[in-house]
């Protein structure tokens, strides 16, 4: 890890504990960019059967990253956009099952549509809470972040599998922008009929991608309207003949922000995602035990058996000011002051904190 935290030149100057709410640029990603926007350049128009190709390549690599099938993977500039575009398309009789202070661009495109939404609060007993309200409720879609942005708290996934297993006919749709990226994830193999997630984040794409997998029977719970060009490739002679996900794209995509995504999909690759799992495994369980001695988590968080890498510690704008003097870049969410640890950041980087942290009190 020590040579490729080399590829992040923000290293260098911060201890950076912010990927929650944006991801860093590395050098391989920089020289791809450029190199795109320089056949660009000399290439003009000349440049679009390239940009379309990768396009498809990216489609595919999506597909092998998280073992999805590439004709069940649509591309989206953004999770809410591709979420507003799949509600417009769901049968109003649903009843949902959401989370209380999940990320808004979830639960606010079903409210906004009517949907008889009934809420959970966040708690370390979350899935035993899930499943009693799915059978009590007549439950039939959860929509639920895989990772919170608020506090951190991980859905169990074989919680997930066997909730599907036991209930096949719920319709489980997961937010994964806090989530993708952080460990190795078999999406065929999952619980979920539907994953969304931008790639901004813990994927180290930059922004303006996105995706959305689907499961073979998902299609069946929607009839979409948006239509355009792009969903049927160009070819006149398909209309009305595009492919479920083609109704996400509906429009031309942005090879220089579709082409980052495969590239970081690659270099993640290349650390390999079981090395980035169990570096960031480590980092979690060591922030975890570090600031429950500090006793400024949570306590939801804290009697959970596993947790991600995103904490939001208890803290004021005087210990956040205090982190920004020396060098630690966070982000103030709710009522403290989260802090979120992703591969290239060490079990040196969260006693620096710890060490502020302490001094400051």
């Amino acid at each position: 890890m020590q040579n490729i935290s080399k590829e992040f030149p923000i290293l260098d100057q911060y201890i950076y504990a912010n990927t929650a709410a944006h991801g860093i640029l590395y050098d391989g990603l920089l020289d791809w960019r450029q190199e795109h926007d320089l056949d660009y350049l000399i290439g003009g128009s000349t440049f679009k059967t390239k940009a379309l190709q990768t396009i498809t390549d990216t489609r595919v690599a999506v597909g092998q990253f998280f073992n999805c099938k590439k004709e069940h993977v649509a591309l989206i500039p953004n999770f809410s956009i591709g979420l507003n575009i799949l509600l417009e398309g769901l049968d109003k009789k649903h009843k949902v099952l959401l989370l209380n202070d999940d990320y808004p661009s979830l639960t606010w495109p079903f409210e906004s549509r009517g949907f008889e939404c009934t809420y959970l609060d966040i708690t370390e007993h979350l899935e035993t809470n899930i499943l009693s309200a799915i059978s009590k409720e007549n439950i039939t879609v959860l929509a639920i972040s895989l990772v919170q942005w608020l506090n951190g708290i991980k859905i169990d996934l074989e919680f997930l599998k066997k909730l599907k297993e036991a209930h096949p006919e719920l319709l489980v749709i997961a937010d994964g922008t806090q989530f993708c990226g952080t460990e190795s994830f078999d999406f065929d193999n999952s619980g979920i009929d539907i994953l969304g997630a931008s790639a901004y984040k813990w994927l180290l794409a930059g922004s303006g991608n996105g995706f959305m997998l689907f499961k073979d029977t998902a299609s069946t719970f929607f009839s979409l309207k948006t239509i355009g060009f792009n969903s049927v490739n160009a070819d006149l002679t398909q209309k009305g003949n595009a492919r479920f996900t083609k109704h996400f794209e509906p429009g031309h995509l942005d090879s220089l922000a579709f082409g980052s995504l495969k590239k970081s999909l690659e270099f993640l690759t290349d650390i390999g995602m079981d090395t980035i799992s169990a570096k960031n495994s480590e980092l979690s369980a060591f922030a975890l035990q570090e600031f429950s001695k500090l006793g400024v988590l949570e306590d939801s968080v804290v009697k959970r058996k596993t947790h991600s890498t995103i904490f939001t510690i208890a803290g004021d704008q005087k210990l956040f000011d205090q982190l920004a003097y020396h060098n630690i870049i966070c982000s103030q969410r709710g009522k403290g002051i989260r802090l979120s640890f992703h591969f290239y950041n060490t079990t040196k980087n969260i006693s620096k904190v710890v060490d502020v942290i302490k001094k400051s009190r």
